[in-house]
């Protein structure tokens, strides 16, 4: 060792540093990688990509080759530093220990901190890459690896760990919520917002989305046929549930453009014309998962169902445009007079009918309602109450002010929504507005 210039220990000192920077890049870029990433860049073909996910499989053997290699080179870079030292300024107590620290100063900023920085900024790009190096690496040195992970082996035993042959990249549906919501630089808000509802389907049933049994527009086949043509002739909807004499005799669902065509050629409109045209009615048991009932209405090619309790009665009727409605937010047109119309004062506040659901007013009005017991503004402020109240007074349900404007056949019709408190005064806002 002696009979080596200064020079060429210097430069191997240098490539030794540089060395263990490469374990340190190589070991910070293959934990951070992204494996999904990783996994398309692979199914499009991507050797490098193909190399990384085969070492990600076995981890114990892919930090043992990198281990390995970090610490042999580390400890062959302090053995040189201290040669240099010693032929630099002797062997004595100070200059081996200002050569001690020399060493794990170039070792820490050149070949710890400052590759495994660049590693964690940079990991997709550049774990395909160190695979190249590491994935015949680890064959030249498997027998060591192999001698090495049976005392790491025995050791994990020994305090009774059994980690997984593969780390586990499975998502919980929250976790997949969270990185659709929190991916904006991958998603434009819109499609954020639809991916996001999308994955609500599971946790919301028919019963949120329902029109209640008090709002559903039916045909009484008990009326006159003069009626009926009226009916028909006045109705927003395409499809009509058809009874006898109360919405507990359910007989059928009318799809109006069916009867329309016979009324426009001047035929006789009845209730035997009409239950001719019926198609049977369609039922939905309450608390049906809207992803489920969607798929229920593909299956069954539905586009309405009746919404029905334990014992077999009516509640409320769902549609297939409720629950894409849910999805892609609002695209139908209200119903006239509907129960999800609202008019907004000049003083901030809000005018909404009694019986809006309460998820349409926090989707539309920025409100933050509880979802988990009453659906309707309603029932929230009945169960709140404890008793229907009279019109005039004014309270407060979850931190947002609440006046009653009128109250008729037991149940509150209008309510004002003033601007909540700690929010400032600005109006809410639709969502139109906010677009």
């Amino acid at each position: 060792m002696d009979d080596i210039p200064l020079g060429t220990l210097a430069l191997a000192l240098i490539v030794l540093l540089v060395s263990s920077g490469f374990f340190s890049i190589a070991e910070t870029a293959m934990m951070a990688a992204n494996r999904y990433r990783l996994k398309h860049q692979a199914a499009r073909g991507a050797r490098g990509a193909k190399l990384a996910l085969s070492l990600l499989a076995r981890t114990d053997r892919l930090l043992g080759v990198i281990l390995l290699g970090n610490n042999l080179i580390n400890a062959a870079a302090a053995t040189l530093a201290s040669i240099i030292t010693v032929r630099l300024f002797g062997q004595g107590e100070w200059a081996l220990a200002l050569g001690t620290v020399a060493v794990t100063f170039l070792i820490l900023v050149f070949s710890e901190i400052t590759p495994k920085v660049v590693g964690a900024a940079y990991a997709d790009k550049l774990a395909p890459l160190v695979s190249y190096v590491l994935a015949p690496l680890l064959r030249a040195v498997r027998p060591v690896v192999w001698f090495v992970n049976l005392f790491v082996q025995g050791l994990l035993r020994l305090f009774r760990f059994r980690p997984a042959a593969q780390p586990s990249t499975t998502l919980s549906q929250e976790e997949l919520r969270s990185l659709v919501l929190e991916g904006a630089q991958y998603f434009r808000g819109k499609h954020k917002t639809m991916l996001a509802n999308l994955m609500d389907l599971e946790a919301i049933t028919v019963d949120d989305v329902m029109t209640p049994r008090s709002q559903i527009h039916a045909l009484d086949l008990t009326e006159k046929p003069a009626l009926l043509r009226q009916q028909l002739v006045t109705s927003y909807h395409t499809r009509l549930p058809v009874c006898e004499d109360s919405l507990d005799n359910i007989v059928g669902v009318l799809a109006v453009k069916s009867i329309l065509h016979a009324m426009q050629a001047g035929g006789e409109i009845d209730a035997e014309r009409i239950r001719s045209v019926l198609r049977p009615p369609y039922f939905v048991p309450l608390g049906t998962p809207l992803l489920t009932q969607l798929s229920q209405f593909q299956a069954d090619r539905q586009r309405l169902g009746l919404v029905v309790d334990e014992y077999g009665e009516l509640q409320g009727l769902v549609t297939i445009e409720d629950i894409i409605e849910e999805i892609i937010g609002e695209f139908t047109t209200q119903a006239p007079g509907g129960a999800e119309s609202f008019r907004r004062e000049p003083d901030g506040s809000v005018v909404v009918d009694g019986m809006a659901p309460l998820r349409t007013l926090n989707r539309r009005l920025g409100t933050r309602f509880p979802l988990d017991g009453p659906k309707t503004l309603n029932g929230l402020i009945v169960e709140h109450l404890g008793e229907i109240p009279d019109a005039g007074i004014s309270f407060k349900v979850d931190d947002q002010a609440v006046e009653i404007l009128q109250t008729q056949d037991r149940a509150v019709r209008v309510v004002r929504l003033l601007p909540p408190v700690g929010r400032g005064t600005a109006p809410l806002q639709t969502q139109a507005e906010r677009a």
